[in-house]
């Protein structure tokens, strides 16, 4: 299938202000796209990019005083299968582990593990280490956390979004992240575009969407605390620690967003 990706956001700038945009689609994708998801800037100015240490794609822009949009849109294939489910997928010892996955054990700013470690091993400890036990973090979170985008608060961490019981997609995955590190399950945040390919009607108003990956059986394997179940045509855009490491942008000033608009809907043939 083909999935129509992009975005339109626009800020108000009182004075020229540095930003870093994560808004291209991951290097692991890049393959998938018909044509480069360049960013288009309006006003027009320069744009330089880097490689960040987790391999994402990043952005510098130094946007001019008023008005700036940020936008793209683009076309990329998807294998239209719901996300893979694998209940035999085993946890790892932490010394058999992959140094590349020693990092994603560690507590970071919004994944606070080392609060929740108690918590964790008290509300999980007795299910089966593995798949069974990541799901059922799932299950919990995705209980123990009310939706609502009135929730958001950007400087809420796993430990604050579990004692409240209420946030957004990134509070899911924050909180998810934070109890799989704490059992010792690597765990790193993503975001991306997450449309409702599959999903009943009436559907809500298009945003980036936040999940996670942990490893297990010898390789990464997608959950989602917000949904909860099995999706179609998630597109990566960046993976860290948390959302710390893949704002979709990080404004060096004062500014306020002024419009914010997210697409990911299915192609349909003519």
């Amino acid at each position: 299938m083909k999935l129509r990706i992009g975005y339109e956001i626009s800020y108000e700038f009182p004075q020229p202000t540095p930003l870093i945009g994560m808004l291209n689609v991951h290097y692991s994708r890049v393959a998938d796209l018909a044509e480069p998801d360049h960013i288009k800037t309006f006003p027009s100015v320069p744009i330089s990019g880097y490689r960040d240490m987790y391999g994402n794609w990043c952005s510098r822009i130094l946007a001019p005083a008023g008005r700036m949009t940020l936008s793209t849109d683009a076309i990329i294939s998807d294998s239209g299968l719901v996300d893979d489910i694998a209940p035999g997928a085993a946890q790892m010892p932490v010394e058999a582990l992959p140094e590349e996955a020693i990092l994603f054990l560690l507590p970071s700013r919004f994944c606070d593990s080392d609060r929740l470690l108690d918590l964790a091993w008290t509300l999980f400890g007795q299910t089966k280490p593995g798949w069974e036990r990541v799901q059922a973090i799932c299950d919990y979170t995705h209980q123990r956390i009310e939706f609502g985008y009135h929730f958001a608060r950007v400087t809420r961490t796993a430990s604050e979004a579990y004692q409240e019981g209420q946030g957004v997609c990134r509070d899911y995955a924050h909180l998810a992240v934070a109890f799989c590190r704490a059992l010792n399950i690597p765990a790193r945040y993503c975001t991306g575009y997450l449309g409702d390919v599959g999903m009943p009607p009436p559907y809500p108003p298009g945003d980036f969407a936040a999940w996670f990956e942990v490893y297990l059986g010898g390789q990464w394997r997608t959950f989602d605390a917000r949904n909860n179940e099995p999706r179609i045509g998630r597109v990566l855009l960046a993976r860290g620690r948390d959302a710390a490491d893949v704002a979709i942008t990080t404004t060096f000033g004062p500014n306020t967003l002024a419009s914010f608009r997210v697409w990911t809907d299915e192609v349909l043939d003519a």
